[in-house]
């Protein structure tokens, strides 16, 4: 069965980081690129970051852009969002989600939504 979890959420200050973690199982990861997306209360979900199955190409919404980094590691299962330079605007549930490409597609494509975990950044 295939299943996205993720983890890593918490509640951190504004400039303080997080590491989001989806760990996946049920298929075989490296076929796949991954996507994770974000909504906050009252919002649509945004897609925030993509990557390849291999790694080599990964897309960056402009909000995040310099300040998150997307990374996988296929022996592992797992797709990591690094979050860094937080703001209270990029507070949301985070979600990851799977292309059924190998490559990043439009973000009304990707499927299989995990959970989520809710990211908080206040003071």
């Amino acid at each position: 069965q295939l299943r996205l979890v993720e983890s890593g959420g918490g509640l951190v200050q504004p400039g303080g980081s997080l590491r989001l973690s989806c760990a996946v199982s049920g298929f075989t990861l490296n076929y796949y690129a991954i996507g994770w997306f974000r909504q906050a209360p009252g919002n649509e979900r945004e897609g925030v970051s993509c990557i390849s199955s291999s790694g080599d190409t990964t897309n960056v919404a402009d909000s995040v852009k310099g300040r998150f980094t997307i990374s996988r590691d296929n022996a592992k299962n797992t797709v990591y969002l690094q979050m860094n330079s937080l703001k209270p605007e990029d507070t949301a549930v985070y979600y990851c989600a799977i292309s059924g490409s190998s490559r990043c597609v439009p973000w009304d494509k990707y499927f299989n939504w995990g959970q989520g975990t809710q990211v908080t950044v206040s003071s």
